[in-house]
């Protein structure tokens, strides 16, 4: 049970919001349809008996009114949907059940919430997440092109998307007028998309640079396979670092086998994907650059030369326990898709190693 007076359940959508309030001292229980500008919204929760908390579930209108509930002295609970159970009888879904479903949740304290990022933060995010768009439209901008190429029999057989590329792209003529102009788009989406991707890397590794990540980042980049761009997104993703573990980051990422077990009989399946897939997607493209021999690059030696004799040999044992990983998973015929993610589930425990280092002594067996 919660010390809270009044508990508050919000089912917010951006033209609308529903709230419900449950009174624990005098059981009663109001729903009724609000504005959904943040400043109605927070004079109306100031109105109900005091003390009161609210819960809503995380969603596109973002944390901005998380922060001015908290600002104004009222404990809010973002509330992750996918952790929500609801019983497989109910079949009615309306936004006051939601919202009152919210509250008595809230009541009883059985609600998973997420953890409400700073403004830097999540301004943060959202550049890394704009690279990550960038990145995708370049991909399907490449394909389309290729394949118009490819519908009028012209393959590139070297390696693509490099400077000769380029200038091979740029000699193509047609003589027919659309197919033409169908190519002179798709190529100047290309290199549309390619000069957006370049600006976003710029404005990343200078964050990266002078922003409260930088240790952080700094000491990611030690590890082989992680960069600057690598290493500030999962900083900016997985934001507070300290709520986790080295065994249960891994969990948090979605890089843990599912399961379905019962009595006696254990069944486990493919990983459960779960949590943050962008964080997820940046490790296991991490984990393929340990299947080489290790060997540092002159690249990682510069990355990690002004770091301290601590968080180099972390980063040193790191780097030799993960190529080890993938060696013993490669002689025992793993497919290298499912060496990747192995591997990636252990790398995501040696960033949160190397990430929580300057907070606190380390006991040097942990990742053993």
């Amino acid at each position: 049970m919660l010390a809270e007076r009044t508990c508050v359940g919000l089912d917010v959508h951006a033209r609308s919001v529903v709230g419900c309030m449950i009174d624990n001292e005098a059981g009663e229980i109001a729903t009724l349809r609000l504005s959904p500008r943040t400043e109605a919204i927070v004079d109306w929760v100031r109105s109900l008996p005091e003390p009161a908390a609210v819960a809503y579930e995380a969603g596109p209108t973002g944390f901005g009114l998380a922060r001015a509930l908290l600002a104004v002295g009222v404990r809010c609970e973002v509330v992750a949907p996918a952790k929500l159970e609801r019983p497989p009888g109910d079949r009615v879904k309306t936004d006051r059940r939601d919202a009152e479903r919210l509250a008595r949740l809230l009541r009883i304290g059985e609600l998973p919430s997420v953890r409400v990022p700073t403004e830097a933060e999540e301004a943060a995010r959202d550049l890394v997440r704009a690279r990550e768009d960038a990145r995708g439209d370049l991909m399907r901008a490449r394909h389309r092109l290729s394949k118009l190429l490819l519908r009028h029999g012209l393959v590139w057989e070297q390696s693509a998307w490099t400077g000769a590329h380029e200038a091979w792209l740029r000699s193509q003529r047609f003589d027919r007028v659309g197919v033409q102009l169908a190519f002179d788009e798709a190529f100047d989406a290309v290199l549309s998309v390619h000069a957006r991707r370049d600006r976003l890397d710029a404005a990343i590794t200078e964050m990266a640079a002078t922003s409260s990540f930088a240790p952080i980042v700094d000491r990611l980049c030690c590890l082989r396979g992680i960069g600057v761009l690598t290493g500030f997104g999962l900083a900016v993703e997985i934001g507070d670092w300290h709520r986790f573990t080295g065994s249960t980051i891994g969990s948090y990422l979605g890089l843990v086998p599912s399961e379905s077990s019962s009595g006696a009989r254990r069944a486990q399946g493919s990983i459960t994907k779960t949590g943050n897939s962008h964080a997820r997607r940046l490790l296991v493209e991490a984990a393929w650059h340990h299947r080489k021999p290790y060997r540092p690059s002159r690249d990682l030696l510069r990355r990690r030369a002004g770091q301290s004799a601590a968080v180099r040999d972390r980063a040193e044992r790191g780097n030799r326990r993960l190529h080890r990983r993938w060696t013993r998973l490669d002689a025992r015929g793993k497919r290298s898709t499912i060496s990747a993610v192995a591997v990636a589930r252990e790398l995501a425990g040696w960033t949160w190693s190397l990430a929580v280092m300057d907070s606190a002594v380390m006991d040097s067996a942990v990742m053993d």
